[in-house]
């Protein structure tokens, strides 16, 4: 179990992921802002349990929907809400979006609009550590639509040979896009896949920080002690539809998303503090405050700065532009 500090510090990653979900869905409901946004709402208690046993030097991978995972491991508020809503002032000047959010000063390194992308590109940075010496462990976040495709099992089956201090965590909320998991694989459980290459398999409740904690302070701990992979299958759901705005959910039960919404992470964990002394009703409602002036800031400098300058189109880009 995790030390008292740590699991308010859960806490606070969870909520600083819901605030800033519920922001941006409220600026898109009034017609502030205009994007394409994945809600990530609902998977809050994963990338803020992993992040926990993560340290500033650690590498993490994710897709589309990682806005979790990239706050969750340390990236301002201000600049990726910036950045999500294409203005200068993101972390990569506006001109990634949410699809391609990326932070190296705290180890967000790449978030990949391809599903299952970040696992390949997992593996780059975890060999990069093995050839140099590093302690780094990279985390890869993908969701289990992602386990289907060759990429996936050909990370695995490379990590595991090499002995890559990677961990791949699937975030198994049920969905591939609109397809519900059981149609499109035979395996109930998604770390049996982990069998064929010989690597650890576990699979946690994806809702239950805790457990994700131990899951991953286990795997990272492994990985950097040069014994490998482990892939970890968090088990959670999704509230929201594919694309917010646009997918109406017709697609889930309602009957499942209603068991699923009385198990929210957020108001469980923050229960579960409070009935074990971990903090006070006053103390969270003073770090729920902190948080919540955080995002109006962030909201705040994100529409005060300007779009990308067109005169930098070509700015960061690795190509030569090839005259027509």
């Amino acid at each position: 179990m995790s030390d008292n500090q740590t699991r308010r510090g859960i806490y606070e990653r969870m909520y600083r992921i819901l605030t800033v979900d519920t922001t941006m869905r409220g600026l898109m409901m009034k017609g502030t802002i205009s994007i394409i946004y994945y809600s990530p709402r609902g998977q809050e208690a994963i990338p803020s349990a992993v992040s926990a046993a993560l340290t500033q030097g650690d590498y993490i991978t994710t897709t589309y929907r990682g806005l979790h995972d990239t706050l969750a491991k340390g990236a301002p508020v201000r600049e990726v809400i910036a950045e999500i809503i294409g203005r200068s002032g993101g972390t990569c000047k506006g001109k990634g979006g949410i699809m391609h959010l990326s932070d190296p000063r705290c180890g967000v390194m790449a978030t990949s609009g391809i599903v299952g992308g970040s696992v390949p590109i997992a593996n780059g940075l975890a060999l990069r550590a093995q050839m140099t010496g590093s302690d780094a462990v990279t985390v890869a976040y993908f969701g289990d639509g992602a386990t289907n495709i060759g990429a996936f099992h050909e990370s695995l089956n490379m990590a595991a040979v090499w002995r890559l201090p990677v961990v791949f965590v699937c975030q198994n909320n049920e969905y591939g896009e609109f397809t519900p998991r059981m149609e499109s694989m035979t395996v109930k459980r998604i770390a049996v896949r982990a069998d064929a290459y010989a690597i650890p398999g576990v699979t946690v409740d994806g809702n239950d920080p805790d457990a994700v904690y131990e899951a991953a302070s286990a795997a990272v701990a492994r990985a950097r002690a040069g014994e490998g992979p482990t892939l970890i299958e968090a088990n959670t759901y999704r509230f929201m539809g594919h694309i917010f705005g646009v997918d109406q959910m017709e697609y889930m039960p309602k009957e499942e998303m209603q068991a699923a919404l009385a198990n929210d992470p957020v108001p469980a964990y923050r229960a579960r503090l409070v009935a074990e002394g971990i903090a006070t009703e006053d103390e969270l409602a003073a770090l729920e405050a902190e948080v919540k002036a955080e995002v109006t800031d962030a909201v705040e400098f994100a529409l005060a700065s300007p779009p990308p300058d067109p005169a930098e189109t070509y700015t960061d880009v690795y190509a030569e532009a090839v005259p027509a």
